[in-house]
């Protein structure tokens, strides 16, 4: 059998805030992919992976039935599959908030939904949203919640610009500087972050007016900025905006940062070396950061793993 390839996501502006309707910007991250697999021998890894797809295949069986105008699938073939062993062979670490279980929602869909939206059609506004509300609907067996966008960038593996809920492109962004010192790079926090517990604390958070007053006075207006500096290609603004946008999120968002990485964050902001932000929902994993200067963060972060994904 023959299994397309998919990868990684960065959301790069968004987190959290796209669930009250903040722009958003996701782009691929191709050092990272995964695939539908079987094999004659499977590990461990294997064997829990086809467990967790023997459920998921339940969850959208009875998806199907609940929703039958939104998605269906070849459930049989699906089940025959798994039956055979297949699970999801991938290099996407779990829990880190670069998109492991959208690329698997998005294999899935690929392989086994009828009359499914291809990316080589003429990808209308309509279209890219009907795959994100399936993506969505798919996804929310693995976090509770999901917005649909990490399947729909692993799917299409094209930058996905959010302007609001009902309102998603595909997007061209600025090309990178093969010589410029500003980078975007990952930090590895060396723990695993837990997706929908943040989730609900986030929602928790929502019920309070002084919460949601701050979310929309500065948070989502710095992430707006932030996204449209970005797509300008507006270095020094967009760095003016990411400092207060990395200092909300230490003021409101502690229990999404790992605790051995306040003093760090705040650091950042203090020196100008970085800047640090939360890339997914947080609490371990990936740690988003942007540095005018890579040498200097590199420097300032000698003990940490910077892998750069961007460059300015």
């Amino acid at each position: 059998m023959l299994f397309s390839l998919f990868y990684s996501k960065i959301l790069l502006f968004g987190e959290y805030g796209i669930i009250k309707d903040s722009k958003g910007l996701s782009i691929p991250y191709n050092f990272y992919k995964g695939a539908l697999k079987v094999d004659e021998n499977p590990d461990e890894t294997a064997i829990k992976s086809n467990e967790s797809l023997g459920s998921f295949a339940e969850y959208l069986q009875q998806l199907q039935e609940d929703q039958p105008e939104l998605v269906q699938f070849d459930i049989e073939t699906l089940k025959a599959d798994i039956s055979k062993g297949m699970y999801f062979d991938s290099t996407i670490p779990q829990g880190y908030g670069v998109g492991s279980s959208g690329a698997l929602v998005a294999s899935i869909y690929d392989k086994y939904a009828s009359d499914k939206i291809t990316i080589l059609e003429n990808l209308t506004r309509e279209k890219l949203l009907t795959l994100k509300q399936v993506f969505a609907q798919m996804e929310s067996f693995f976090h509770g919640k999901s917005s649909g966008l990490d399947p729909l960038n692993s799917y299409l593996s094209l930058p996905i610009l959010i302007n609001s809920k009902d309102n998603i492109e595909a997007a061209g962004i600025p090309s990178q500087s093969k010589e410029g010192k500003g980078a975007v790079f990952l930090l590895d926090s060396g723990m695993v972050g837990e997706t929908a517990p943040l989730v609900n604390l986030f929602m928790e958070n929502l019920k309070q007016e002084g919460f949601r007053k701050m979310l929309k006075d500065k948070f989502v207006k710095h992430t707006d900025a932030c996204v449209e500096d970005f797509m300008k290609g507006d270095v020094k603004s967009l760095f003016s905006n990411i400092k207060q946008l990395s200092h909300v999120v230490l003021d409101n968002f502690k229990p999404m940062i790992p605790k051995q990485f306040h003093n760090l964050w705040k650091e950042g902001i203090d020196t100008g070396a970085y800047y640090l932000k939360l890339c997914g929902s947080g609490g371990g994993g990936y740690i988003l950061g942007f540095t005018e200067d890579i040498d200097k963060a590199r420097t300032a972060l000698k003990n940490h793993n910077l892998e750069v994904v961007y460059t300015f």
